[in-house]
């Protein structure tokens, strides 16, 4: 059933998250992010930012996930991307949440519009939404999360030049990990 069912999830995931956004999407997600007094600063000093709207994902013991987003530096577009993810494991349900990534400086920046970036196992993203949780890979990127009370106002900082929030949009699943994400980039022309 599993062999059967992870296929459906992940078709059923690219689906959801497949469509282009428009405009004003971007700008409801930037003013989530922004709303956040812990997000907030680093709008004010990163370099760039990624700005992923809606990531699906879902998964019965082998999962995916699957979004489109812009790259920005100081403010302006510069590019589309778009994040790709596998996962095996213990996993079970379907979720959706929005993303954004900031790059501290050019470095960050140049590697992540290398367009073949991936999180490896160390980074962390911060969920700034109750009781929402994100481990994530990197080799580029981490940053501290907690839950409960204190979610939507942990403290955040740079690792390897990028920091990950994340923004629950709704869904339930028993399994949040970033690891594995691959992102593709396409500079405006």
């Amino acid at each position: 059933m599993t062999q059967f069912c992870a296929p459906l999830a992940f078709a059923a995931i690219l689906a959801f998250a497949a469509p282009a956004h428009a405009a004003e999407d971007y700008s409801k997600t930037l003013d989530a992010f922004k709303a956040s007094p812990t997000v907030k600063p680093y709008f004010e000093t990163a370099y760039g930012y990624a700005v992923f709207p809606t990531i699906g994902k879902g998964g019965v013991g082998i999962g995916g996930a699957y979004g489109k987003g812009q790259v920005y530096r100081a403010g302006v577009v510069t590019g589309t991307t778009s994040m790709k993810q596998l996962s095996i494991g213990l996993q079970l349900g379907g979720q959706a949440y929005s993303e954004i990534i900031f790059f501290e400086d050019k470095r960050a920046y140049d590697t992540f519009t290398s367009g073949k970036f991936e999180f490896g196992a160390q980074a962390a993203a911060v969920a700034i939404t109750a009781s929402a949780q994100a481990q994530a890979g990197t080799g580029a990127a981490t940053a501290g999360a907690s839950t409960g009370q204190d979610a939507g106002h942990q403290t955040a900082a740079y690792q390897n030049g990028m920091a990950v929030f994340t923004y629950a949009k709704g869904g339930l699943m028993y399994e949040a990990s970033l690891s594995g994400q691959k992102f593709g980039f396409k500079p405006l022309k």
